[in-house]
């Protein structure tokens, strides 16, 4: 390459960086206070160092700072003139609250949200659509508090974080989130949600909490799950049964039942919609919902969609250093989250800007070999050869 890669524009990974603007990254260090304790590190330097280690997948803070010794001089108006030092860095990641970068991700979310969502999903007509779930990250420590019994060899026991999400369906990202020690049940997370009415959650029985069942009833916001085996129920009102007919698949059984719960020492009654349903494998489903409105084909189908959360959760653990953590106190492992998530939704919204068909793990692996190549991102992304071969273009040779 004889050409000067200065004239070239911008290294990718800067190409990345602009889709975070210089007032998001300000507005949050000014509300946390984030650089008044740090201001060898600035917060804008901080998560440019982060990310380049998310998007290259460095394993520990030595790996993270040499690389970064690539963007020396390449990076210089995002503030990255120098190298920032392993011990610096190791320092802010303890210290410098998680909270700032959490608040760059929402405001991020809020800013794209509308470009990234689809207008619609493939036979629903319903809009506003939820899916929580949770997702837990090992890790052989103490951190976050220890999993399990410890063990008889005198060994640490296992520890970890769960990752507690609502997604939103339609733009494929987390909307919302809590990170918690590995032990604490599903079902809290319920409480920390605030839905507007008229939103529709998919959930899997582990969220099964009939007091919370009839408060989002009473706020019209519906829900659709999946019934445990050990339920209660009275039955008031059977709409169809199939149940009886050999090798039926789809809908087998609609009922109207009434489930309990008690609050202050009496017994409230909860009216719900019970469905039975066999899919083409022959497994079994047995759904909840309190939305009497839609067919029960229709509920089967909702509850299907929940599959988009776990792909989520595989695509960022696949793609992304949440087994390698750059840090061991839960502050240093809550900000790593947090900007692999910054990252997820980064690239969500240049796999939109560029209309590539590469699959998310294509484009991730061609960014991480090319942060500092100097080619527009979105033509790269589209079609990776045409575009090197338009930047590097080798004069043609001709013989004597």
């Amino acid at each position: 390459m004889d050409k000067n890669t200065k004239s070239l524009g911008q290294p990718i990974l800067n190409q990345i960086f602009k889709l975070i603007p210089s007032s998001e990254i300000e507005k949050a260090a000014k509300k946390r206070k984030s650089n008044h304790y740090y201001k060898t590190l600035p917060v804008r330097v901080h998560l440019v160092s982060l990310l380049y280690g998310v998007f290259s997948y460095c394993q520990g803070l030595r790996e993270l700072c040499e690389g970064l010794l690539a963007c020396e001089g390449k990076l210089t108006h995002l503030g990255l003139n120098k190298v920032p030092a392993r011990s610096t860095l190791s320092d802010a990641n303890r210290g410098r609250s998680y909270l700032v970068f959490e608040d760059i991700y929402f405001a991020l979310l809020n800013r794209y949200v509308g470009f990234i969502s689809d207008s619609r999903l493939k036979g629903l007509s319903i809009r506003n659509l939820k899916i929580i779930d949770s997702t837990t990250i090992s890790l052989f420590s103490e951190i976050l508090q220890g999993v399990g019994r410890n063990t008889k060899d005198g060994s640490r026991k296992k520890g970890g974080l769960k990752v507690h999400s609502l997604m939103d369906a339609f733009s494929g990202v987390v909307e919302f989130c809590k990170i918690t020690a590995a032990k604490v049940n599903d079902r809290k997370f319920l409480y920390k949600l605030k839905l507007p009415p008229n939103s529709y959650i998919v959930m899997d029985k582990a969220y099964n909490v009939y007091a919370q069942f009839d408060k989002w009833t009473k706020s019209q916001i519906w829900f659709v799950t999946r019934m445990k085996t050990n339920a209660k129920y009275h039955v008031i009102k059977v709409l169809q049964d199939y149940s009886k007919k050999a090798n039926r698949k789809g809908v087998l059984k609609e009922q109207i039942i009434s489930i309990g719960y008690k609050q202050l020492g009496e017994e409230i009654r909860l009216r719900l919609r019970r469905i039975e349903y066999r899919d083409e494998q022959g497994r079994l489903y047995v759904f909840l919902t309190n939305d009497f409105v839609q067919k029960a084909s229709k509920i089967a189908l909702i509850y299907k969609y929940r599959w988009m959360i776990e792909l989520l959760f595989k695509q960022i653990k696949q793609n992304f250093p949440v087994r390698y953590f750059w840090g061991e106190n839960t502050n240093a492992i809550k900000t790593q989250i947090y900007c692999v998530l910054i990252a997820q939704l980064l690239m969500v919204v240049i796999r939109k800007k560029s209309a590539t068909k590469k699959s998310f793990a294509n484009m991730i692996t061609v960014v991480r070999l090319h942060l500092m190549s100097y080619v527009n991102l979105l033509e790269f992304i589209k079609d990776t050869h045409l575009a090197w071969r338009k930047t590097y273009q080798t004069p043609q040779l001709f013989s004597g």
